[in-house]
């Protein structure tokens, strides 16, 4: 089985252009593709995940990634999928983030000898003159056309600026640029970017007279339809700092049942014969599955030595409700009364609940335990001490540390 038919049967693929010669160029290890990530934030997250294991997977077969870092289109912004306008970045905090994601990315990717390629877009849309990109590139686009990308239908009620509506033409002049100067002759992205991209391999075919290909991969959804990545407390980071290794392994091992064997075969490098006997798993079998995906992945963005950690912590949790490494949060002996506090407010002040009135409702329904045993009086006072173990719901613990 070659790679194409290895992302095929993995579920990965959604759309893609020229099917025979993308199927060509990838089994034969001849193509120089490449993958967008702007540097909205100083970390990768969840949702680019799945993007980086396709980066891996295609360079193990020995074709080239090239990761295109949006310093320039991160001044703007892309309103796929979004509802509203993103904030401007400073470019000082554009490039911290820059730097922060080549660090990250190179868990996944091996940049030595020219393997793989990290640029910036702002090397050639920093420098654009206005009336030269108006007459090299606006002439080959059509407005009528563009109003027709999801992209943009789904932001014309709720009002779409002109700054945004140049995303199409800029992200399109990225690989023109790229092709140019690197010979990248493949983009890859997910899903929401398919009349981006159709955009960027139309200029370079008026343009050039070349043949370029653009391919989709398939957005993994968890069980209630949202993006992958998102929690109740936010985005499911890539920095140790913003989620921990613990707080990483348990999200994958509390995906849904019907996501575990979509997870492992999109994201794990698992040999799909092994995945495919898990097909028939229930029960008891099924949670081994989870815990195999959450190791997987962990050991893929934290190493072996931290997967191992949350993996037994994981393991403690249930067994005896403490462990060493899970998530800890800091109470200030001072603030404590008579050795105790009131268990609301320390919910709050773990950062396992957002309010006093969330904290009093997860009590109520029986859903808090303080070193394993379930509290339900939403008035209790509990002693409060070093290492004890705060548990909310079934996937939300905390450690207190007092200081």
């Amino acid at each position: 089985m070659g790679v194409f038919e290895e992302l095929q049967a993995r579920g990965l693929l959604a759309q893609l252009t020229d099917e025979e010669e993308i199927r060509e160029l990838v089994n034969s290890g001849k193509a120089t593709f490449y993958i967008g990530f702007d540097p909205t934030a100083d970390s990768l997250h969840v949702g680019h995940f799945m993007a980086l294991c396709l980066m891996k997977r295609l360079q193990m077969a020995g074709n080239r990634p090239i990761a295109l870092i949006g310093g320039g289109t991160g001044m703007i912004g892309d309103p796929s999928g979004k509802t509203d306008m993103r904030k401007m970045l400073t470019p000082e905090t554009i490039q911290h983030n820059c730097d922060c994601f080549k660090k990250q990315m190179s868990r996944f990717i091996d940049f030595s000898d020219g393997k793989a390629l990290m640029v910036n877009n702002a090397d050639w849309l920093m420098k654009l003159n206005y009336v030269e990109l108006l007459r090299e590139v606006g002439a080959c686009f059509s407005v009528n056309r563009m109003l027709t990308a999801e992209c943009y239908k789904q932001r014309l009620e709720r009002g779409l600026s002109f700054l945004e509506f140049n995303y199409m033409i800029m992200q399109s002049y990225d690989f023109l640029q790229l092709f140019k100067q690197y010979g990248c002759n493949m983009q890859f992205g997910g899903d929401d970017q398919w009349s981006n991209m159709l955009g960027g391999t139309e200029l370079i075919r008026r343009k050039l007279g070349k043949d370029a290909y653009a391919m989709t991969i398939n957005l993994l959804l968890n069980s209630e339809g949202k993006k992958m990545g998102k929690t109740e407390k936010g985005a499911v980071w890539l920095d140790a700092e913003k989620t921990s290794p613990f707080e990483f392994y348990q999200y994958w091992r509390n995906v849904a049942d019907s996501d575990v064997i979509k997870c492992l075969k999109m994201l794990t490098f698992l040999p799909l014969e092994e995945i495919e006997k898990m097909e028939a798993w229930e029960g008891s079998e099924l949670n081994r599955a989870k815990e195999i995906l959450a190791y997987e992945l962990t050991a893929l963005v934290h190493g072996e030595e931290e997967a191992k950690k949350a993996e037994a912590s994981a393991k403690a949790i249930f067994s005896t409700g403490s462990a060493e490494n899970m998530p800890s949060a800091e109470v200030a002996a001072a603030d404590l009364t008579e050795g105790g506090m009131e268990l609301i407010g320390l919910l709050v002040q773990a950062g396992l609940a957002a309010t006093r009135s969330e904290a009093r409702r997860a009590i109520e329904q029986g859903g808090v335990s303080v070193d394993g045993t379930k509290v339900t009086d939403i008035k209790a006072v509990v002693p409060v001490t070093d290492g004890m173990v705060l548990k909310k719901g079934k996937k939300s613990f905390k450690k207190i540390v007092l200081v």
